[in-house]
């Protein structure tokens, strides 16, 4: 949906040499799901579609979870492709968007049960680059593709093949290496990468700098707020107000978030921070921590929602947060 959380990066350097085939067919005897009791795999991000049900990306594959249900992990994408999944997403049709690392992104339409609910497009069919990570649909109901090479544009109304127009440096694009995209109140579409945040105003782009003319750099995540504002990490957590811009913490953020309060919840790896919706207006709004029992590496991506019922899913070792306890969710079980 339109309005989802923005996806983050995964170290991509570690698999560039690894992945990186363009793989355009797509057997059916290949699309079969699957269902499993553990999520055993990192989760690279998880969304909330509009039926209730919770998805994930994670390195073997993209499941969903029926919380209604309770009883097991279905697996999607069967045996499509052995890379990574980083990155689910439901646009404003009801369809599903899968980014993968190495093999593109595939289209997924979950009411065709004639073996064809899945397209895949690589660099053969126009994206520019077959590492996909944020997915994006701006209010035209344009789809935005961050890459390791570029953002793609998808206009559905094109024919196949005239579908895609690709950005990159050449245009103007700060950096190829793309983390984060959000469509700001004006209509602009912000791109946050490696390098700096471009800004798109549908003929060229500008690269943002603070008032003291610094750009900001390794911009890892972005959401717009209830109020209209973009948050995004970099060299440390940042407000923009529509005027001006506002560090309000020293830590970036690997992950951003908005709940039904409108509080922003961000995280590097490890504890959740948690600032006031009625004090976000201040320059250092109040910030409450929410320990994890995740120990693993900092600023490290994973996938971080809110969902309807108010509890928090944590890609980083796969737990969910009630407000009061954290529960894990590697197994389907331990959510009953």
């Amino acid at each position: 949906m339109k309005y989802a959380h923005v996806y983050v990066l995964f170290l991509m350097f570690v698999f560039h040499t690894s992945y990186g085939q363009d793989q355009t067919n797509t057997s059916k005897d290949n699309i079969k799901s699957e269902t499993t009791d553990t999520l055993t795999s990192n989760i690279w991000d998880i969304e909330q579609d509009r039926n209730g049900n919770i998805w994930f990306a994670a390195s073997d594959g993209v499941f969903r979870y029926d919380p209604r249900d309770g009883k097991s992990f279905t697996k999607i994408t069967g045996q499509l492709v052995s890379e990574p999944f980083f990155s689910v997403f439901e646009d404003s049709k009801g369809n599903f968007w899968f980014g993968t690392y190495g093999s593109g992104v595939f289209y997924y339409d979950p009411r065709r049960t004639d073996g064809k609910s899945f397209q895949h497009f690589t660099t053969k069919d126009g994206l520019a680059d077959n590492s996909v990570m944020p997915i994006y649909e701006d209010k035209a109901g344009i789809i935005w593709l961050g890459t390791a090479g570029g953002v793609s544009r998808y206009d559905p109304r094109r024919a196949v093949g005239k579908s895609f127009r690709n950005f990159t440096t050449a245009d103007g694009l700060s950096n190829n290496d793309v983390h984060a995209i959000v469509e700001d109140k004006t209509g602009k579409i912000w791109f946050g990468s490696r390098g700096d945040i471009s800004v798109y105003d549908g003929k060229s782009f500008t690269t943002l700098t603070d008032k003291d003319g610094k750009t900001f750099r390794n911009v890892w995540s972005m959401i717009k707020d209830k109020k209209d504002n973009i948050w995004f990490g970099a060299d440390g957590l940042w407000r923009y107000d529509g005027s001006s811009f506002t560090q309000i913490d020293q830590v970036g953020a690997g992950v951003i978030i908005e709940d039904k309060k409108g509080n922003v919840l961000t995280s590097i790896g490890g504890p959740i921070f948690r600032y006031d919706e009625q004090s976000l207006s201040d320059k250092k709004p109040h910030v409450t921590v929410i320990k994890t029992k995740y120990e693993g590496p900092r600023n490290l991506p994973f996938g971080m929602l809110w969902a309807n019922d108010g509890s928090i899913w944590i890609g980083a070792n796969r737990y969910r947060y009630d407000g009061k306890t954290l529960t894990d969710f590697k197994s389907a079980a331990g959510q009953k």
